[in-house]
């Protein structure tokens, strides 16, 4: 055992620090000088000089890691970022049904401050929510769906980005914070909500959005071509006898592309892609999935929150007249109809003869087609509530203008 003098502590002799690059020569760690070290000195030297004892194991501490920040750049932390997006996400989706219900009522009231007022005052937070969600359960599940199938592309291709990029795409990281779960719940909303025309337009954003390449139906090619075959001629089954009403009937030409593109390009579309078409095509998809949602607010802002109602209003011997509006409220005294061209009118309730349920204008068919017995307008919770009971004759006053 050397005999080489050392710095003393509580617990026994403590050796001296030392440099932690080995050899003779002396290294620089932030600009500062590091002595040589003493592993390779004779045991002994100069009185008071550390030596560092021979028979004692040398640790080499890791090297300092220096990220390498470029001036004037902010490094947001990764979990950070997944916070602000989370916290972007969620105030979309909870800030744009309130902004909308709002903004159907002032719509609703023409515009006017007082009958606004009026409405909001009668129109309860759960009846508005109520005809929110049964109006604009479409618009929401789509933004939702064409969210999440662009950004599971747009994720998974994000490797392929030029150097240097510094973000990834908005929509890849709503898709990397968003749960499975919330994904398929959008799906599953706009099963149940979507007309049947537009159901096949699922197929793709579906395995877009959870990434079901054809690979993964069975690792062997041929199996995996008859799987694909097989679900091709049940999809071909369901669909055919409407194809064929489509091609007998000639001007549905949008309805057979609507049928038959969405399965073949469900075969190709989950990602990756190139890496030169990501960030283009990520600032255009944006663009136009919020130019689409605008375009679909429209009719959703537009449409009443009340139901439309004609009133036969009269003494009971004379001459009778039919108001064509939407009841706000009906107290001991007047009921209160919001007129269809305009205005509230106060109706004494003891002169109401008669009041009937009018359809409105887009409730009307545009297509003589059906899936097997389900009109291609009406969506799954439509048809099935229409077989429950079935859609009742039109009141004539319904078809009289105001």
């Amino acid at each position: 055992m050397s005999a080489a003098p050392t710095a003393t502590g509580g617990d026994g002799p403590v050796p001296p620090p030392r440099t932690s690059v080995p050899g003779g020569a002396a290294s620089t760690i932030d600009g500062t000088a590091a002595a040589s070290p003493a592993v390779d000195r004779p045991s002994g030297g100069a009185e008071g000089e550390g030596v560092w004892p021979a028979a004692v194991p040398v640790a080499e501490p890791a090297e300092p890691v220096v990220a390498a920040v470029e001036p004037g750049r902010v490094r947001w932390d990764p979990a950070e970022r997944r916070a602000r997006a989370s916290q972007s996400f969620w105030t979309a989706v909870v800030g744009v049904p309130a902004i909308f219900s709002v903004l159907r009522l002032g719509v609703e009231a023409g515009g006017e401050l007082q009958t606004t007022l009026l409405l909001v005052a009668n129109v309860g937070p759960v009846n508005l929510l109520a005809g929110f969600l049964t109006t604009a359960a479409r618009l929401l599940s789509t933004g939702l769906v064409a969210v999440f199938a662009l950004g599971a592309v747009l994720a998974v291709s994000a490797d392929r980005l030029p150097p240097g990029t510094r973000r990834r795409p908005l929509f890849a990281r709503w898709a990397d914070i968003t749960p499975a779960w919330v994904v398929l719940a959008s799906f599953l909303l706009a099963l149940i909500t979507w007309p049947l025309l537009y159901l096949p337009l699922l197929l793709p954003a579906f395995v877009a959005a959870f990434q079901l390449r054809p690979g993964r139906l069975h690792e062997r090619v041929v199996p995996r071509l008859l799987l694909i075959g097989a679900l091709l001629a049940g999809y071909g089954w369901l669909m055919l006898p409407t194809m064929r009403d489509a091609m007998r009937q000639g001007d549905e030409w949008l309805v057979l592309a609507l049928i038959v593109v969405p399965p073949l390009l469900a075969l190709f579309i989950a990602g990756p892609l190139p890496g030169m078409v990501i960030r283009p095509l990520a600032s255009v998809t944006e663009v136009a999935v919020l130019a689409t949602l605008i375009w679909a607010a429209v009719p959703v802002i537009t449409t009443p929150v009340l139901p439309l109602t004609v009133t036969t209003v009269g003494p009971e011997s004379g001459p009778t007249e039919d108001v064509r509006g939407h009841v706000v409220t009906t107290d001991d005294v007047n009921m209160v109809i919001l007129q269809e061209r305009g205005g509230v009118r106060y109706v004494p309730v003891g002169l109401v003869r008669a009041q009937v349920l009018c359809p409105g204008e887009e409730e009307l068919p545009r297509h003589q087609l059906r899936i097997h017995d389900f009109h291609v307008e009406d969506s799954l919770l439509e048809g099935m509530g229409r077989r429950v009971r079935p859609v009742h004759r039109v009141d004539a006053a319904c078809r009289t203008p105001a």
